[in-house]
């Protein structure tokens, strides 16, 4: 079974504790401190796996934990560093905050490996604490605790193109026709338990990735049947294949197929709906004494909203050609850069300081303008991208949940003032 969700929990490794010991040597009756250092705590770690495509090995094994650091011990010896875990996963692997849903890390693009939890630090031994007035220190720092988390590890397939329809319209045939993927073809419904990836290969180096997203069904975006599961597969696609039956073989309409299916992907993600789509009419050859009906009423319907309609036969490939390359031309007019999910949250942020002081302010020399400052503040920009509308919305969410809103309001703030943080200024609207 393809397995595209999991849940497990992480947790890093502890800091190993200082050590407390004094020198004890022949003729040295009053040795000073010599405790060492401990360890540092091991990391969680997660890697890209070119040879994963499934994240079922997480349904069998919930929890991850790193080594802790070793308490360091006399003679200033330093405690041994515990042992980094590395958690292999798909390429496409979301990682988010279970209670929360926020995205910690996308395992796309040029992000292969990211520290998720960062392990304690070790801590001082008591050779640190010796000064002019306590030369004997019976004092060493204990190492810093672990971090764990619950975390929710979703995969969404990375491909140009998004193949969608109800099921049996062909979906499976056309790709066994156009890509080198090999998927189950049979004559009922759900067949495809799993979104199906191939390459289409074009000549002059052109060509694409397919996803043949598994049949939906009405309800699908609510959770009815397997099409919630796979919705998300669509979200990173930039161009959407619809498939529909044009013989309607079955006795289905077509036209009402196609609506129902955008109402499906609205439902789920209104976003879905701004990418570009092509209609395949597929099953061309089983039109009877070559009534084009359906085909006409599809071209009717779709053609005047920008949607082209290409009338295709997966099973004697004609029409088929066509379609690939007018596939082909749209994405040469797209974004190559594949679709990567923002930063939401940084977990060792968070752990490290959750209560970090800021201060919210009038400027000194003008009052419309206010100012917020920080350690927080400015770690919390080191890790959001403000250029982009998740990043800004982050943005918004964390000024809100932090009471920083609240506080410019209790200093009279008024819509179009200035807000000015760490370089950067913003107009004030409530």
């Amino acid at each position: 079974m393809f397995a595209d969700s999991a849940r497990i929990f992480i947790k890093s490794g502890k800091g190993g504790d200082g050590h407390i010991s004094f020198r004890r040597e022949l003729f040295v009756p009053n040795g000073g401190p010599d405790g060492g250092d401990g360890g540092n705590g091991g990391d969680i770690i997660f890697e890209v796996d070119e040879g994963l495509n499934t994240l079922t090995d997480f349904r069998h094994i919930r929890k991850y934990a790193a080594e802790s650091g070793a308490e360091g011990g006399k003679s200033n010896q330093h405690g041994k560093n515990g042992q980094d875990l590395v958690i292999k996963v798909p390429e496409g692997t979301i990682i988010k905050d279970d209670e929360t849903g926020k995205i910690i890390a996308d395992m796309s693009g040029g992000n292969r490996r990211e520290v998720i939890l960062k392990g304690g630090r070790g801590g001082k031994g008591n050779q640190h604490f010796a000064t002019a007035t306590m030369q004997v220190p019976k004092y060493a720092k204990p190492g810093t605790p672990s971090k764990e988390l619950w975390v929710r590890l979703e995969l969404k397939v990375i491909a140009d193109v998004g193949l969608v329809g109800f099921p049996n319209v062909g979906k499976s045939t056309f790709l066994s026709r156009v890509t080198n993927a090999r998927p189950k073809i049979a004559n009922y419904h759900f067949t495809t338990l799993n979104p199906n990836l191939g390459v289409v290969d074009l000549d002059e180096n052109n060509g694409f990735v397919i996803a043949d997203i598994p049949g939906l069904i009405e309800g699908a975006s609510q959770g009815v049947g397997l099409g919630y599961e796979f919705l998300k597969h669509i979200e990173r696609t930039k161009v959407i294949i619809h498939m529909v039956d044009a013989a309607s073989v079955e006795g289905r309409d077509p036209v009402h197929d196609i609506h129902q299916i955008n109402e499906e992907l609205k439902s789920y993600n209104p976003e879905l709906l701004k990418k570009p789509q092509i209609i395949a009419a597929n099953k061309i050859d089983a039109l009877y004494d070559n009534d084009g009906t359906y085909i006409d009423l599809i071209k009717e319907e779709f053609e005047p909203e920008g949607i082209s309609v290409y009338p295709i036969s997966a099973v004697s490939g004609k029409g088929v050609k066509e379609l690939l390359y007018a596939v082909n031309e749209l994405l040469k007019t797209m974004d190559s850069e594949p679709m990567i999910y923002e930063k939401e949250f940084d977990p060792n942020v968070y752990y490290d300081n959750p209560s970090e002081p800021f201060t919210v302010a009038k400027d000194e020399e003008d009052e419309d303008v206010f100012v917020i400052e920080g350690p927080r503040i400015e770690k919390m920009l080191g890790y959001t991208n403000l250029e982009s509308e998740k990043g800004f919305l982050f943005f918004q969410n964390f000024m809100k949940e932090n009471g920083i809103l609240e506080q410019l309001e209790e200093l009279g703030i008024k819509d179009g003032d200035t807000v000015r943080i760490y370089g950067h200024e913003f107009e004030y609207y409530k």
